[in-house]
């Protein structure tokens, strides 16, 4: 029997309508098979969990994504380390969503990693208007030089940044987030701490 893709076959430049308060949540087991996903991702994905549950999370990969940020991601959770994206997705009518995550590593009992558990929220459409135009250079450079050029593009880049891929997205996030939050308070008010950069950093407050 053929199996029937799920992915659309034709994108949409229209942002899918969702509750940008709410966290999507999902675990993937090693290679990425998604195990589990909360209902905000199903709202949100436009797929419900019977279609998902054993694909491969990259059926939600937006084309416009370059490869090269998710093999930085994949990089960085192979080693055992925690890790932040900026990431655009695909919904199952080709709409898309942009959202930052927050990737985190599940061990057993002997310490030994058994999957990964991302959870994902709203990012200021600031932080969509600067990182946007890197995305597409990437992916011109991918689509044209191959996937080594973009990466070595995308090595400079973060070099000329002086900041690793985690850091800049961590950076980005918290500053935007700050700049949309004091732009609707009150110019008397005090100014809001430095957010954690952490699990607590990421569910720091209503910035959307």
């Amino acid at each position: 029997m053929t199996k029937i893709s799920l992915r659309p076959t034709t994108t949409i430049n229209e942002e899918v309508k969702w509750n940008k308060k709410k966290i999507i949540i999902s675990k993937t087991d090693l290679h990425g098979t998604i195990l589990y996903m909360n209902d905000t991702f199903e709202e949100v994905s436009e797929y419900n969990k019977i279609e998902l549950i054993g694909e491969p999370h990259n059926i939600i990969r937006h084309p416009d994504m370059p490869k090269v940020a998710f093999k930085t991601l994949w990089d960085a959770l192979k080693k055992g380390k925690n890790f932040h994206a900026i990431v655009k997705n695909l919904t199952r009518t080709g709409r898309y969503y942009w959202v930052i995550t927050d990737f985190t590593i599940d061990k057993n009992d002997k310490g030994e990693i058994t999957g990964y558990t991302g959870r994902r929220k709203a990012v200021p459409d600031s932080v969509v208007k600067k990182i946007e135009p890197l995305y597409k250079t990437l992916l011109d450079i991918e689509t044209i030089k191959g996937e080594k050029a973009s990466e070595l593009y995308f090595d400079a880049y973060l070099k000329e940044e002086g900041k690793t891929y985690d850091e800049f997205v961590v950076d980005l996030f918290e500053q935007e987030s700050l700049k949309e939050k004091n732009n609707i308070q009150s110019k008397t008010e005090e100014q809001p701490n430095k957010i954690k950069k952490s699990l607590n950093w990421f569910f720091f407050g209503d910035f959307l």
